[in-house]
């Protein structure tokens, strides 16, 4: 049996209201109020689509035998680098085998689903066994744009194998056509995207209902057969439109999340997906297409083994952690577009020697210490001699992950001179469980909020961005976790 054996979301915490938008740019884009309802998940200042993959695949890895995945392919129109391999990147944030197998998928929004065909078919011919599919967006759009509120930032994680699948893949059918509804350029930041209406009816409305039409015909099959039909489109009046072209009842629909998040990329259709995994019983059938230059559409259906999987935050845990971001001026500062000034303190280079970074990038992109192999003390960073004074150990160190581990704060600051985007930037001591301590920036949070004790969570961050020089550098920051 070959299908999905895992699966993991992620949503950024911030919520900008589709309204707060709208009362700030109505002046120039008065339209916008047609569409300024609900609202958008928005990625921090320190996210991006490289950082919301390695989330997504987190929280997909729970429970699960991380030695075992033998590939990881990522997925996105948005990844930082266009020569570096995002995925190795990921890889070793992640601390999988150097043996893994890693690629990126890119160009079409489409490539998350793409991506699972390529596994799929790897996993059918006994090539690999078990393979890590992440697809994440941070998709751009100009100020006062329509596409500014109908985008929204997320990732998707699915875990597809031979053993403990979740939902078998009994068949799958594809149709591709170069359909320029958008483009981008490799040196422009924003999209080109054509007439609405001609996307709608050209694009949505016709490729959708012939790859759904066509997975039908293809395995003998009734839309009436399935539980659950997942496709992606923003457009409401045209997602309950292919709905109907393909004779499904409303019920049938899986809810496209819009008001929620709005349009997550690459992510959107593998989102909604996990959607609707978190609510579905053994024996369903679950219907998957995707849009983008095409369409890739699934069967699954639902096996007993989905009631084993282990507690994760999904799309639902993370819709409902929310923040709502009161101001769209923020927004545009995390999106670069203001050009604040962040004073003289912002003028030291941040230029990266790759060398270090490849000495010790277990630790700077993995988060792995060391662990005194005669005492048993954990720490970061990872040494040649322990850190206990009873011990000092040399030469004993074995590694030891942290990223997973939760910790507590010991001590905390808020600091307006340090250069922040998001000031007063807030750091402190944290102790892991278990044993070690370090220094972390913290995200996600409120100064007057923090507590020493206070429970955090690690989290895969964006740290600097050197301009010049065209280099994203990622750490580990400290999560506070909220009191239940």
């Amino acid at each position: 049996m070959i299908g999905i054996v895992s699966y993991g979301g992620y949503v950024p915490r911030l919520r900008l209201p589709r309204m707060t938008m709208f009362q700030s740019m109505a002046w120039f884009a008065p339209a916008t109020i047609a569409v300024a309802q609900g609202e958008r998940s928005v990625c921090n200042w320190d996210e991006d689509a490289l950082s919301m993959g390695v989330e997504a695949a987190r929280d997909c890895l729970k429970g699960a035998d991380k030695a075992g995945v033998d590939a990881l392919l990522l997925a996105s129109t948005t990844l930082p680098y266009a020569d570096r391999q995002n995925a190795g990147i990921a890889s070793t944030a992640l601390n999988l085998k150097n043996e893994v197998l890693t690629a990126d998928f890119t160009g079409s929004l489409k490539a998350g689903t793409t991506a699972m065909i390529s596994a799929f078919e790897s996993l059918q011919a006994g090539n690999k066994n078990s393979i890590l599919v992440v697809a994440s967006d941070k998709r751009e759009a100009k100020a006062g744009y329509f596409y500014e509120m109908w985008f929204g930032d997320g990732a998707a994680s699915l875990l597809l194998g031979k053993e403990g699948v979740i939902a078998e893949l009994k068949g799958f059918h594809s149709v591709s056509y170069d359909f320029p509804d958008h483009y981008r350029d490799a040196a422009k930041k924003y999209d080109y995207i054509w007439e609405e209406r001609w996307i709608r009816d050209e694009g949505y409305v016709k490729i959708l209902p012939e790859a759904i039409n066509g997975l039908l015909s293809k395995y003998s099959l009734s839309i009436g057969d399935f539980s659950k039909v997942v496709y992606p489109c923003f457009f409401s009046r045209e997602h309950a439109a292919i709905a109907k072209k393909i004779g499904a009842s409303p019920q049938m629909v899986q809810d496209n999340m819009h008001e929620a998040c709005g349009e997550m990329g690459t992510a959107h259709p593998l989102a909604m997906f996990i959607h609707a995994l978190e609510d579905a019983k053994p024996g369903d059938k679950l219907l998957l297409a995707s849009f983008g230059q095409g369409s890739d559409a699934f069967w699954f259906e639902v096996t007993e083994n989905i009631a084993k999987l282990p507690a994760r935050n999904g799309i639902k845990g993370h819709l409902a952690k929310r923040k709502e971001m009161e101001s769209y001026t923020k927004f545009c500062q995390f999106r670069d577009r203001l050009g604040a000034d962040t004073g003289i303190r912002a003028e030291v280079s941040a230029q990266s020697p790759l060398s270090v970074l490849w000495r010790k990038r277990k630790a700077i992109l993995g988060l792995v210490g060391g662990r005194c192999k005669v005492c048993g003390t954990p720490q970061f960073p990872k040494t040649d001699v322990c850190v206990k004074p009873e011990c000092h150990a040399v030469y004993e160190q074995e590694d030891y992950e942290f990223s997973e581990r939760k910790a507590k704060i010991i001590s905390f600051t808020g600091d307006l001179l340090a250069v922040s985007i998001d000031p007063p930037a807030i750091y402190g001591m944290v102790q892991f469980d278990g044993g070690g301590r370090t220094l972390l920036d913290f995200t996600d949070c409120e100064l007057e909020k923090l507590e020493v004790g206070q429970t955090v969570e690690m989290s895969f961050r964006k740290r600097w961005y050197d301009k010049e020089r065209g280099f994203h550098g990622y750490f580990w920051k400290a999560v506070p976790q909220e009191k239940a």
